[in-house]
């Protein structure tokens, strides 16, 4: 049980790196938080200071989610500590309980008072390692959305509500058997959910109307 307890504390404070506040600190001198939204995430960060820096911080902060799986899960040692009832091995829902972790650690940092971003690279640099085909098309519904209307926080949020639907279409519809389905879609919907709550203030502004837009013909706001 410690050692279980020590992947998922070492995965949160991997998630937990502030990926976007150091990049914006280095590149440009100033603390993300108070710019833009002041949201620390890489949508902020292609807002403020332009879409290379932003395009930087994302694969970065996807690339938490990726080392929390296949880097941290890895000294997991020993049997799992209470029954395994999935239809994954032990070390695969080692790896599943890691992610998300990392991905609570994204947005939940302790490195700068508990307000970090919303979740969606870690998550993606997370669930691309374990089901890669479903979030591949959930990729491809991010860049549809965001292309036709220029709202990356809109392209976020279906992106993230589309990853479980596209489990049980592909599971149910297409009668694809994915390894782990009944494991996997509820961390799905868990993710899914975290993302639509961190993403409440850009709901509202996109229910009113006020969301900004991104120019992807512009490197800097």
């Amino acid at each position: 049980m410690l050692n279980l307890l020590f992947i998922i504390v070492l995965s949160y404070l991997v998630g937990s790196i502030p990926v976007s506040i150091l990049i914006a600190k280095y590149a440009r001198g100033i603390d993300i938080r108070k710019h833009g939204s002041g949201n620390a995430g890489g949508t902020n960060v292609f807002r403020v200071i332009g879409w290379k820096y932003g395009m930087l911080t994302i694969i970065l902060d996807a690339l938490k989610g990726t080392v929390a799986v296949i880097i941290v899960a890895r000294l997991y040692l020993g049997s799992f500590p209470f029954p395994n009832a999935t239809p994954f091995d032990d070390f695969t829902l080692v790896q599943i309980i890691a992610g998300v972790s990392a991905v609570i650690g994204h947005i939940w940092t302790i490195f700068a008072g508990f307000k970090g971003g919303k979740g969606i690279a870690t998550g993606l640099g997370f669930l691309i390692t374990i089901i890669t085909i479903d979030m591949l098309f959930a990729i491809a519904v991010f860049a549809l959305v965001v292309s036709i209307s220029r709202y990356i926080s809109l392209g976020s949020i279906s992106a993230a509500i589309s990853i479980p639907l596209i489990l049980v279409i592909r599971e149910n519809i297409f009668g694809v058997d994915i390894v782990g389905y009944h494991t996997v879609l509820p961390f799905s919907i868990i993710i899914a959910l975290l993302i639509v709550y961190t993403h409440r203030a850009n709901i509202s502004r996109l229910i009113q109307g006020i969301e900004s837009r991104i120019n992807l013909s512009k490197t800097k706001k």
